[in-house]
């Protein structure tokens, strides 16, 4: 694969970014501005170089949102940015055309079009037409069969950008931990964690599950679970990877209504007791019902990860949003940007976005 620093020429250049701009937006503003920071290396190193550096990116999942936003927030960052609200066309063309070299385009919201989901080959063709040069810096959508991530690829020299490269890297270390090791998955939905649960569970010496997702093994081991929220999913499949030695449960829990929302202080102790004995640690998803205020146990475990020598790796919205909030990200050896995308990678060692930069060394 590819990176930034192969590109030969950049003075003058179009190269089109695909960046991971997808921030939260609250009352017009970037209210968590995460990503963009983590954005700023590849965006700035094209900019001194005097490329022209065209963004495109989505934001939210229905298409109606704007980029508008977090242009203006990545122009208080870095200067030279400027917004336009189109993403294909004669006008967008023409905008980056005009641009001067190192400064820097956003285009509007990818999903404003539906051939972005559905991988149009004539919307690649069209995002293809906007830049002589693809650097995809977008870890985060990576494991997504869109035009952004697999078809522009197909029209122009492409190549990794900086933040890209450190996701690839930091999560193949995390697919060959140091012993002991402790891997935490938590959150919903059984369907989406099977494959992830059974690699690391093949790799890992412990692998702890909590969230909503601790229900459907305690269900199936026989443990009641009252009203608590379980997947729709066979219980032949949960009970299989119940049965790996390796797999651990809370042993007590917070419970209102009849509904497990939190891990209990027993289930506290015995996880700080595994990092105190890892070397390597790998945690995506809130141990609780984080959302809805139930983050005692997601923040005891993130002081306890933050306290180790462990090489701790990180990831998913959630979770990031309890560690940041704690001042804790600079104590974590990696954090990523993807969620989906991480728990993909871990579980399959490459992902769509990334075999695509692999496949199309030339164009």
């Amino acid at each position: 694969m590819r990176g930034i620093r192969d590109i030969r020429l950049f003075e003058n250049i179009p190269i089109l970014v695909r960046g991971a701009l997808n921030v939260p937006i609250e009352n017009g503003k970037v209210a968590n501005d995460y990503r963009l920071r983590r954005a700023l290396p590849t965006i700035r190193f094209l900019s001194e170089k005097g490329a022209k550096v065209v963004l495109i990116s989505h934001i939210g999942d229905k298409g109606t949102e704007t980029l508008a936003p977090v242009a203006e927030a990545l122009g208080k960052m870095i200067p030279n940015v400027s917004f336009f609200p189109e993403t294909i066309g004669v006008q967008a063309r023409s905008a980056i055309r005009d641009l001067s070299p190192g400064n820097i385009l956003v285009l509007e919201n990818l999903r404003r079009n539906n051939g972005e989901k559905e991988n149009d080959r004539t919307f690649a063709k069209e995002l293809a037409a906007l830049g002589d040069i693809f650097v995809q810096d977008c870890f985060d959508a990576c494991h997504r069969t869109h035009a952004s991530i697999v078809g522009v690829p197909e029209f122009l020299p492409s190549y990794a950008g900086f933040l890209l490269e450190e996701e690839v890297r930091e999560l193949t270390i995390a697919l060959a931990p140091k012993h002991s090791s402790l891997a935490v998955i938590g959150g919903a939905k059984f369907l989406t964690k099977e494959p992830v649960l059974t690699k690391l569970l093949s790799i890992y010496d412990h692998v702890f599950v909590g969230g909503a997702l601790a229900n459907d093994f305690l269900k199936a081991s026989g443990k009641e679970i009252g009203k608590s929220l379980v997947s729709n999913t066979s219980s032949d499949d949960v009970k299989k990877i119940l049965a790996n030695p390796k797999l651990v449960l809370p042993i007590d829990s917070v419970i209102e209504n009849e509904k497990i929302l939190d891990i209990g202080p027993g289930t506290r102790t015995l996880l700080s007791d595994f990092v105190k004995n890892a070397k390597t640690i790998i945690w995506n998803g809130p141990l609780g019902n984080y959302e809805n205020g139930f983050c005692d146990g997601t923040n005891a475990f993130a002081q306890a990860v933050a306290s180790s020598n462990a090489h701790s790796i990180v990831g998913g919205g959630d979770t990031i949003a309890a560690i940041e909030k704690l001042g804790l990200l600079p104590h974590f050896s990696f954090v990523s940007t993807g969620g989906g995308a991480m728990l993909d990678f871990l579980a399959h060692g490459t992902l769509p976005g990334i075999e695509i930069l692999n496949s199309h060394t030339s164009v």
